[in-house]
């Protein structure tokens, strides 16, 4: 199963991130985007344009929608593309937003989270190597947990490549037992994605358009679904409470003061 420390630099400038920022912060304690909770004074989504900025993708489409003008305001300055999901009714649905900015381009897109803020360049740079050595549709950062609650999990075929994800609340038993799980951020071939995207349906527990389903149609088509697994689970953590967010504080303070 690919996983490595090795140091890896793949040629994103033709590569195109998608940050999904349109969701509400209940759990958070206000009505405020999630993505504007602020990890050591600066929002959850400039931390995540940041790291995509770094890994050198310049072109970057935010998708908001709950008071999408104050994630437009927090990222005023930086450049970036805003487009609107005006009804939030799932993540394959906020990638579909983006679809008239997505048609004319034949590379690689990546779906970041808005929320995922200490994802790392040489981690992108593994998926986007991976996909590309893998000549796959789509290639998703997976990562194990000990406690995957809650999360999409991976399910593998013999040979390690990816059969589906199946959401937590569409999961047996059996399913619900994998530590393996999805973490949001994944790769696709754009003409691929988009095709795909035309086949997803909302037939599930929460009624929601789920990107992950992409991953099965992929299969069903006969095309690869890769997975690389990260190193450090920290990197694919949410903010989904104010006690995920105090937790991501104390890792963000360690990696400014790596030895300690």
């Amino acid at each position: 199963m690919p996983n490595s420390s090795q140091l890896r630099i793949v040629d994103l400038r033709d590569t195109i991130a998608v940050v999904l920022a349109a969701g509400l912060g209940k759990r958070m304690g206000g009505e405020m985007p999630k993505v504007l909770a602020e990890l050591r004074g600066k929002p959850l989504v400039n931390w995540v344009v940041e790291a995509i900025q770094a890994a050198g993708i310049s072109r970057i489409i935010v998708v908001i929608g709950h008071k999408g003008e104050l994630v437009q305001q927090a990222l005023a300055g930086v450049e970036v593309e805003f487009v609107w999901q005006r009804k939030l009714l799932g993540t394959a649905h906020a990638v579909m937003q983006a679809r008239s900015q997505l048609e004319s381009h034949t590379g690689e897109v990546i779906v970041f989270l808005g929320d995922v803020p200490l994802i790392q360049t040489e981690t992108v740079n593994q998926v986007v190597g991976l996909h590309r050595d893998k000549i796959a549709a789509a290639t998703i950062l997976s990562a194990d947990l000990p406690d995957p609650s809650g999360y999409g999990r991976i399910v593998r075929q013999a040979d390690g490549m990816v059969e589906r994800i199946v959401e937590d609340r569409d999961a047996d038993d059996k399913i619900r037992s994998i530590k393996e799980i999805n973490s949001g951020l994944i790769c696709f071939s754009t003409p691929e994605l988009l095709s795909a995207l035309n086949e997803v349906s909302d037939d599930n527990a929460q009624g929601e358009y789920y990107l992950t389903d992409v991953a099965e149609i992929f299969r069903a088509r006969g095309l690869p679904v890769a997975a690389w697994k990260a190193d450090d689970p920290i990197e694919i953590a949410g903010v989904n409470s104010p006690e995920q967010l105090a937790v991501l504080e104390e890792a963000a303070a360690r990696q400014e003061t790596p030895g300690q």
